[in-house]
């Protein structure tokens, strides 16, 4: 990659974006008008670095002329020790350009659905299924992300089968786009009297939030039916038929919706996890034709995938796609993830620019 040439485009680019935020008539087109901010503030941050790094590309130059022209001794010397910092500076400042140059994705701003299932473990997997969730519960608590429960379907563990929950906030989807896959933990389960270790697993699904706008959903392909709500053991916990199912013909997903007491509320819920899930499939069909996104090896966000361990006898998370182990599990369980969450993000940055290289 010609860094200086790529940056020299991106500060051209920079004005000319400028003079489009000018233009009182980009507000009347809202998409066009976010886009464009969207990128008039990447580019901003693209180009202040950009000044950061001529100013350290000129004090290269200048402290070598001096180290060549200065007489003085005295001055020579931190002439010397000028060019010793800032050439090991330029290295530090050149890798951050190039992780700022893979452009932002538009969907990291959406928020999310998240979809938490236990898979193999029995009422053990069940359990993991809530430690997860409130994992996720407690860094959204950390991040002032608002969480909103949508489905859940609880064991007599105390675990659940499956839960559902609507995150929103500022950067939710680029900060979880890679936790969809399958979690595995490893550790004496509540459940085992015996003391003996148990692994268990539960699959995490991250669904950017669709508006009407991403998805086009022609309503003759969805049947609705609505019915009693039940609850474990086919309890009847609710005695109007507030329930809502919705299923897509064409594609055969169907979402079921029972939470609210309202059928009204219901379908409203039902609609927007099916918007989601309708989106994410069109997602991993387009992502499916672009191979530097299904090249990366932070994962193509498979269900089936493994890639991540909780071993609690030894106090260690890892992630596998990037051979990533923190000790601090319980902290890590309590939200405290930002380091591991940060370093997925980067590496994928980083295999997207090789991708471009």
């Amino acid at each position: 990659m010609d860094l200086l040439k790529k940056l020299n485009e991106c500060e051209n680019r920079l004005k000319e974006v400028s003079e489009l935020v000018m233009d009182p008539d980009l507000v009347k087109d809202q998409k066009k008008y976010k886009d464009t901010m969207r990128e008039h503030g990447y580019l901003t941050e693209v180009c202040a670095l950009y000044d950061e790094y001529k100013k350290v590309l000129q004090g290269i130059q200048d402290a070598k002329e001096m180290i060549t022209a200065e007489d003085d001794a005295e001055m020579k010397e931190m002439a010397r020790e000028e060019l010793k910092e800032l050439e090991e500076k330029q290295p530090k400042i050149e890798e951050e350009i190039k992780l700022k140059l893979v452009p932002p994705d538009p969907l990291d701003e959406k928020n999310i659905i998240l979809e938490i299932r236990s898979a193999a473990g029995g009422d053990e997997a069940s359990l993991f299924v809530r430690d997860l969730w409130e994992m996720y519960c407690h860094l959204a608590d950390r991040k002032g992300w608002k969480t909103e429960t949508m489905e859940a379907q609880e064991t007599e563990v105390g675990g659940f089968n499956k839960i559902v929950t609507s995150i929103s906030g500022k950067f939710v989807y680029g900060t979880l786009r890679w936790e969809s896959g399958v979690h595995r933990v490893q550790r004496v389960p509540q459940t085992e009297s015996q003391g003996r270790l148990q692994t268990s697993t539960a699959t995490v699904a991250v669904l950017p939030e669709a508006e009407e706008a991403d998805v086009k959903i022609n309503p003759n392909d969805v049947r609705v039916d609505v019915m009693r709500a039940g609850g474990p053991g086919g309890q009847c916990v609710n005695t109007t038929d507030s329930a809502v199912r919705l299923t897509h013909i064409p594609t055969g997903i169907v979402v079921i919706q029972q939470d609210q007491k309202s059928q009204i509320k219901n379908k409203e819920k039902a609609w927007q996890v099916l918007r989601a899930r309708l989106f994410d499939l069109e997602q991993s069909k387009l992502d499916a034709e672009r191979s530097s996104a299904r090249k990366s090896m932070v994962g193509n966000g498979d269900r089936s995938e493994k890639i991540r361990t909780y071993n609690f006898p030894q106090d260690r998370v890892t992630d596998h796609r990037i051979n990533y182990t923190a000790h601090n599990l319980p902290g890590f369980m309590m939200g405290d993830m930002d380091d591991m969450l940060d370093a997925l993000n980067v590496y994928a940055k980083e295999e997207q620019l090789n991708e471009v290289n």
